[in-house]
This record gives C-alpha cells, sequence and structure tokens, in this order.
C-alpha cells in the first residue's frame, strides 16, 4: 500500500492537478509511459537520487529527467514527470511510487464516460480470483514469467473487459501492493476515488431488489458524506441481512451475527 504524507502527499496532490488538467484528457498511453518511467527509476538508483536530490535546483532535475525521456516514452508522460521531479519528496522511493499511482489515475480516467465500469469489473475479476483458487496460484506462481501470467489475464478478461480495467489488473502483476488480490482492492477504492466516491462491498443472502439497492446507496452517502459505490456478494452463510464493509468499517446487520451474538450471551 502507498501512503504518502507530508511534501509527498502535497507533490501527488499538485501533480495529480497536473494530469487531469490535461487538455484532452490522459490516455492509456500516458498511463503506461508512467508505468514503465516509474519502473525505471526503481531500477536506476543513480537517476533517482539527482532526481529527488533537494541540494540540486528544481529546474536541473526536470531538465535531467526531460533530456533522458525525451522522444523515448510519450509526451505528456515527460512533461508529468519533468514535473514531479522538480517537486519535493519526502523519500527519493517515493517518486516512482508516486508516478506509478499517476498511472493508476490516468488508466481510470482514460476510461470515461465509463469509469464506474472499471471499479465493476475490478471487482468481478476480485470475486474470480477469490473463487478460484488454481487460477490465483497461477497469477501468483514465482516461476511463471510475467508475460505467461499476462497471457492467463488477457484469456480470462479479452474483450470482457475495458482496456483500463485489463491494463491495471497486469500493473497489479508487479507486485507493489503485494498479491493481484490486494493490488484489484486498491485499484478498485482509487477508482471510486477519481469519481468522488467511496467504495462499500456489501454482503447478502439474496440478492437486492433495485429499491433495496437504492436506499442502502443513499443511507451510505448520508453517513459518509460522499456518494458510495458500492459491490454486492451474495453469501448464503450470512443467513439474512446485510454485512457492510467501507473502509476500516464494519456495519453488520445479519441474521448470522445476531445468532452468533445471542450464542456467546447464553455461553457467558
Amino acid at each position: 500500500m502507498m501512503d504518502f504524507r507530508g511534501a509527498s502527499a502535497d507533490s501527488l496532490a499538485s501533480l495529480t492537478d497536473e494530469l487531469k488538467a490535461q487538455a484532452s484528457g490522459p490516455s492509456a498511453t500516458t498511463a503506461d509511459a508512467l508505468y514503465d518511467v516509474a519502473g525505471l527509476l526503481r531500477e536506476q538508483v543513480a537517476v533517482r537520487r539527482v532526481a529527488t536530490d533537494t541540494t540540486v535546483p528544481a529546474e536541473a532535475r526536470s531538465g535531467l529527467v526531460r533530456d533522458l525521456l525525451a522522444g523515448k516514452v510519450d509526451e505528456a508522460a515527460v512533461k508529468l514527470v519533468a514535473s514531479a521531479a522538480g517537486h519535493r519528496w519526502t523519500h527519493g522511493s517515493e517518486l516512482p511510487d508516486a508516478l506509478e499511482r499517476l498511472s493508476e489515475i490516468a488508466h481510470v480516467i482514460s476510461a470515461a464516460p465509463q469509469g464506474d465500469q472499471v471499479a465493476d469489473e475490478l471487482f468481478s475479476l476480485s470475486r474470480v480470483l477469490h473463487d478460484n483458487p488454481d487460477l490465483r496460484g497461477a497469477l501468483a506462481d514465482p516461476m511463471r514469467s510475467v508475460g505467461d501470467k499476462e497471457g492467463l489475464l488477457d484469456a480470462l478478461l479479452g474483450d470482457k473487459a475495458l482496456p483500463a480495467t485489463l491494463a491495471l489488473a497486469k500493473q497489479g502483476l508487479g507486485g507493489t501492493y503485494g498479491p493481484l488480490g490486494s493490488a484489484l482492492s486498491e485499484y478498485r477504492t482509487l477508482a471510486a476515488d477519481v469519481h468522488g466516491e467511496g467504495v462499500a462491498t456489501v454482503y447478502v443472502a439474496r440478492p437486492l431488489t433495485d429499491d433495496q439497492a437504492n436506499r442502502l446507496t443513499a443511507a451510505l452517502a448520508k453517513q459518509y458524506g460522499r456518494k458510495v459505490h458500492a459491490n454486492v456478494v451474495l453469501d448464503p452463510n450470512i443467513l439474512g441481512g446485510i454485512r457492510v464493509e467501507i473502509g476500516d468499517d464494519v456495519i453488520d446487520g445479519t441474521i448470522a451475527s445476531r445468532l452468533d451474538d445471542a450464542r456467546r450471551r447464553i455461553a457467558g
């Protein structure tokens, strides 16, 4: 998980505004380039040190990066990376982390006007992995090449998902967030946040009607002060009622939970 604080948080916020302000919106090409440069800076420690060295004038740091990347990657990405080099970072390693985060944001924005669909598709993929341990194991197998794993994702998603969803899933193989399932969870939260929404996972024994779903999201929006994007999981083990997970909060109103509470009171 990426946790930006202090100067790094301020720099990322400024760069995110720059990304969103791009005339035609960031493209998938820009997103891919930002991710590639993040990997390059992780490998090229000497370049990263110079690019984040506050004893070097900001203009010189930006110029170094611009000269290094010009003509080799997407021009919009070059401008953003050069700008990033001119910012202050709490730790040098947070520059490539920030570029990776910007890549994720760019992929989500590039999916407009189908941005909400990205969060839903990421959630669906996470459920597929949860329900298929063999697939989950194959995608985590260190003996398999990245290309092989990407091929599995191509076969699984193909034309069934947006290009942004597939691109994020492939980036998740890089291990920045740990296992792919953890990466998908981070991306889902990010995708909702880009659209000013929170994200909730709702567990029910039976599908919600449209009216029930609308009343639930309205209640969550009122409680959390922002629109909430909800993904529903059918789980017969909860018997009835509803369980909502949103961030670190858990709202458990399931029959199974009430029965467990009753058993504990009787046993106590």
